[in-house]
């Protein structure tokens, strides 16, 4: 066998989004790109701001000494002071330098502090639907993943994530606004999580982490507030990116707070130094280090993700589906009217629509749309939405 049979099994439930994209480019060749409507990747289509490209190129000229070189692990201090500055602003906590540790992205971010938070078998609770890598991002670590459901609406489930913490638990990952499905958890549950964490953690005498993922923290709608999930609970530690906010995925740059009254803080810091060097990350990207550092509080037209939202909820909605419209991020999880939503995708496939299984997420009869696409995907797969649902 030329694969670890974990692996060949990971290959497999990671397919999803992967096998559909495939599907896409078959799809596209036969019919033509402006006839398939694709809602899979979470790829944003509106452009960074323009600020983005007059920083990259102020840089260029300016052509710092050693502008490319490396970099303490945590990455430069300028960029950390004022990385520190923006969210001890935004997230009403004081931060330092020293609580932040720059990465590749928040899935580097991720990646590093699971490592670090993590003894072999340990457990990390992840309220489902969640965003489908975090399943191998805790394996990557040795740890264990204890799905738990939430409500009908997608908020915490206060008394399943009671039920399901032992004496093997170690974190509570959450992702919000949510991934795959625009939930925000709003102040009253991260307030009833955090009390329920510290009776926890009184209860079996180590500290259990929340652990936060926030690369949509700024694509909200309506005028929602995202409340401080870093502030909530002293034992916090937040992963973040500017992928999203900055619309620059490819540029792979992120970071990690770490809320100062966090337990055991100086061996924390020191592991996450250690691990985002030793586990091949080494340090995050010295270009995009420096632009960020000029670009706090800057980033894409949130406006533009929101009429893409009402668009396509809108339209939707007229086609007779139900919905629970997202409140942040650029997806909608869409409750399918069969129980299989595999099918259900198949069915749309007929008519040149791209989604993803629910399932895939944990929330099967439900179907993934990214609308982080043009107007013009939108609108014109409303059609096919209408006459697919009518076969049902």
């Amino acid at each position: 066998m030329a694969v670890a049979k974990k692996i060949q099994d990971f290959a497999s439930q990671s397919s999803w989004i992967r096998k559909m994209f495939e599907e896409g480019i078959i799809l596209k060749q036969k019919y033509g790109a402006e006839n398939v409507f694709d809602f899979t990747l979470g790829n944003p289509n509106v452009p960074p701001p323009p600020e983005f490209k007059k920083v990259l190129q102020s840089l260029l000229d300016e052509g710092a000494p050693n502008m490319h070189g490396y970099m303490p692990n945590v990455g430069y201090d300028d960029t950390r002071t004022a990385v520190a500055g923006y969210v001890s602003r935004t997230q009403n906590i004081p931060l330092e330098k020293e609580h932040i540790v720059m990465t590749c992205g928040a899935a580097g971010a991720l990646n590093v502090a699971l490592k670090v938070i993590l003894d072999p078998l340990d457990e990390v609770i992840v309220p489902y639907p969640f965003f489908m890598e975090y399943r191998f991002y805790i394996d990557n670590a040795n740890g264990k993943m204890i799905l738990v459901p939430t409500k009908d609406d997608f908020s915490l489930d206060m008394a399943a994530i009671e039920e399901a913490i032992t004496g093997q638990t170690k974190a509570v990952l959450l992702n919000s606004p949510n991934n795959p499905t625009g939930k925000i958890y709003d102040t009253a549950s991260l307030s009833a999580l955090a009390d329920l964490l510290q009776k926890k953690n009184r209860q079996h005498g180590h500290t259990i982490y929340l652990l936060v993922d926030e690369p949509y923290r700024e694509i909200v709608f309506d005028g929602i507030q995202v409340p401080s999930l870093l502030n909530s609970y002293p034992h916090c530690i937040s992963a973040s990116s500017y992928s999203k906010t900055l619309s620059v995925p490819g540029e792979r740059i992120g970071y990690l707070a770490v809320n100062p009254a966090i337990d055991d803080y100086k061996n924390l810091m020191n592991g996450l130094a250690l691990y985002n060097r030793v586990l091949g990350f080494v340090n995050a990207p010295a270009l995009m280090q420096r632009a960020i550092a000029r670009m706090q509080g800057i980033y894409v037209d949130v406006e533009q993700y929101k009429k893409k939202r009402d668009l396509l909820c809108e339209g939707l909605i007229h086609a007779g589906y139900n919905i629970n419209k997202p409140e942040g991020a650029f997806y909608l999880f869409l409750k399918t009217p069969i129980e299989d939503d595999v099918a259900f995708v198949q069915a749309l496939q007929k008519r040149q629509i791209l989604t993803v299984p629910g399932q895939g997420f944990g929330g099967k009869g439900h179907i993934r749309l990214a609308f982080c696409v043009d107007d013009a995907t939108i609108i014109r797969a409303m059609d096919g939405f209408a006459d697919t649902l009518k076969d049902y």
